[in-house]
């Protein structure tokens, strides 16, 4: 066998060695690629409904619960929560008391914007520019209009101001009431926090 055979002979085999090794290596590079267009099990769970046990919230209380990476209120309110939502109404002090500037479930139509008029359940989002209000329960609070203010949230980064329903109040940044998410109740201690109530 002559010297150009042999080499001829090598050459064949290096390349077919060299695309062998090649074609693993992008099947293998193509894998995590391709498998990187499926969402993670993380981000499905991320806008799963929740579920919440609203029995272990205590009367004029707020929890915080995550939906979808956004933070959710639930308020317990009680009876003089309540009575402070029309109280906030009479004074006239409201944007848009019915809600009717938004997309809103219809549920959250009404001066208690709920299901169930005990628990307020709100996106915890500034409509002005996105930051997190804080509760302010206290009535009468000074720096936030002393007899005007029944209680409600406050948003820090630009002074807009909520009543207890989420109801925005006339003359700050925030253009909109809070958004009031889907929900439902699955019995009447569990909230599910992403699916609508059936009509």
């Amino acid at each position: 066998m002559s010297n150009d055979a042999v080499n001829k002979t090598r050459r064949r085999v290096l390349i077919g060695a060299t695309c062998a090794v090649g074609a693993v290596g992008v099947v293998g590079a193509a894998i995590p690629f391709v498998g990187s267009w499926s969402p993670s099990a993380k981000a499905k769970a991320a806008g799963a409904p929740v579920k919440y046990n609203i029995s272990k919230i205590e009367p004029g209380a707020m929890v915080t619960v995550e939906w979808r990476g956004k933070p959710v209120f639930i308020v317990r309110r009680t009876q003089a929560a309540l009575d402070s939502l029309k109280a906030v109404e009479a004074q006239g002090v409201l944007l848009d008391p019915d809600s009717k500037e938004t997309m809103q479930p219809s549920y959250a139509q009404n001066p208690e914007r709920a299901i169930n008029k005990e628990f307020a359940i709100l996106l915890g989002i500034c409509t002005h520019l996105g930051c997190a209000p804080m509760f302010r329960p206290d009535v009468g609070a000074a720096d936030l209009g002393g007899d005007k203010w029944q209680g409600g949230f406050f948003c820090p980064c630009h002074g807009s101001k909520y009543d207890l329903a989420g109801r925005v109040y006339s003359g700050v940044p925030a253009p909109l009431n809070l958004e009031v998410p889907p929900h439902r109740y699955e019995s009447d201690s569990v909230v599910v926090i992403g699916e609508d109530q059936e009509a």
